[in-house]
């Protein structure tokens, strides 16, 4: 079975401290209601689980994460989750993420589009239970993913410029005006 969602969430948070967050696999994952990092296997490999409960089972899913690409000019991220659990139910998700400024000085947007396919136990509940509670999830998700990018510090305003030096003439009327 398969379930796509497509997904806007405002963050009270600039492009720059939303970017830190999703540029940060492990952030990202922590802020994923029941998911962990469990081992990172190279810079884009990862091992994690996630435990979740559909209906009346409670599953907790072992498995891969693969960012297959992360572009920081576009502030987009696109990754590859596969796993399995106990009962014999797998899942996989394909997901592309990225940043965009918001309408509102220091805000932003979270944009992602998800693919996810479910067999066994899990897709016996169809997805008259799976959207309502991936929707439930991610709403936690994003509820966490704006805390995570508020916590990170601002970009450095740009200061005032710097006290312009003396005009060259006042400069050198200085230098050379006293005679002695």
């Amino acid at each position: 079975m398969e379930v796509k969602l497509d997904k806007r969430y405002p963050v009270t948070a600039s492009a720059e401290q939303a970017w830190a967050v999703l540029s940060d696999i492990r952030a990202t994952a922590g802020c994923m209601p029941g998911a962990q990092i469990t081992e990172q296997l190279d810079a884009t490999h990862f091992k994690g689980t996630v435990k979740s409960k559909v209906g009346p089972a409670v599953m907790t899913f072992g498995g891969d994460i693969e960012v297959l690409a992360l572009d920081a000019a576009t502030r987009s991220m696109t990754m590859l989750g596969k796993g399995a659990d106990k009962s014999g139910s797998s899942a996989s998700m394909n997901l592309a993420a990225h940043v965009e400024p918001g309408e509102a000085a220091g805000s932003s947007v979270l944009v992602g589009q998800a693919t996810i396919v479910v067999s066994g136990k899990l897709a016996q509940f169809g997805s008259r239970l799976l959207v309502p509670v991936s929707d439930a999830m991610l709403a936690q998700f994003a509820d966490n993913f704006r805390a995570a990018a508020a916590a990170v510090p601002a970009p450095a305003a740009a200061g005032a410029p710097a006290a312009a030096p003396a005009p060259a003439a006042a400069w050198l009327a200085r230098l050379f005006g006293k005679k002695t």
